[in-house]
């Protein structure tokens, strides 16, 4: 697997929202560091450390339902030189689903290298009831 260069951590981050909302493994995973130093953990689950471990979080991920888009709300950036960290409110919508699914609170560290930005670290979990409260009383 070859990585892609991402000239910031925005593309970074942009690219893996579209490789997300494609469920492209291939893609998602030219976004990651290829370095046995990354994890990521999804909603509910453990975390996976080591880019084979992550590569098959996703590969799972990826083959157990239809896709979604995603839309983001309460951004929070913080740019370093070598270091970016970027926290947000995912809102998941799934064809067929009447009702939007309850917020995701990510975080994401982008790392950058030789090779331009890339995904270090992903850390994903459920919003709490109060946090999900008020974002659907917002979206409605």
């Amino acid at each position: 697997m070859t990585a892609r260069f991402f000239a910031t951590p925005q593309d970074a981050a942009a690219a893996f929202y579209d490789a997300l909302e494609r469920a492209d493994l291939d893609a998602m995973m030219a976004i990651w560091a290829e370095d046995e130093e990354v994890f990521c953990t999804h909603p509910n689950g453990a975390r996976q450390t080591g880019f084979a471990a992550v590569r098959e979080s996703w590969r799972q991920t990826f083959s157990i339902g239809p896709r979604a888009s995603v839309r983001l709300s309460e951004q929070v950036q913080r740019l370093g030189i070598l270091l970016a960290v970027h926290s947000v409110l995912e809102h998941y919508t799934v064809p067929g689903e009447e009702t939007p699914r309850p917020p995701v609170i990510a975080s994401n560290v982008y790392v950058r290298g030789a090779q331009g930005w890339h995904l270090l670290s992903r850390h994903a979990s459920s919003a709490p009831g109060a946090v999900t409260a008020d974002i659907s009383a917002t979206l409605h």
